[in-house]
């Protein structure tokens, strides 16, 4: 896959291949179709916001073809188009995340 990577704050944005990531369990992968950069993903840029883990992809407000799925994921997703929202806070452990 290509993206745009941020590899250092304050620095533009980096044109990189990347390998395609596979879907763990529960997970599925997407052939983004459309992303936006919102003010929040240039704050990080501009390092108004503390700590990113960097290198980072920004965007986070997706919409998308789902081209492969994990264990335990229906394969009748495949081929669905589907929209990500940008989450403010997730816990990472509860059923919902």
């Amino acid at each position: 896959m290509r993206a745009m990577v941020l590899e250092n704050i304050g620095t533009p944005l980096k044109l990189v291949d990347r390998s395609d990531p596979v879907p763990g369990v529960g997970e599925i992968r997407l052939k983004v179709e459309a992303c936006a950069v919102c003010r929040t993903d240039l704050h990080v840029i501009d390092g108004d916001l503390r700590h990113p883990i960097l290198p980072l992809i920004p965007g986070h407000e997706i919409v998308g073809i789902v081209d492969s799925v994990g264990k335990g994921v229906a394969r009748s997703r495949i081929g669905r188009r589907v929209g990500v929202p940008w989450l403010g806070h997730t816990c990472g452990r509860c059923p919902y995340c």
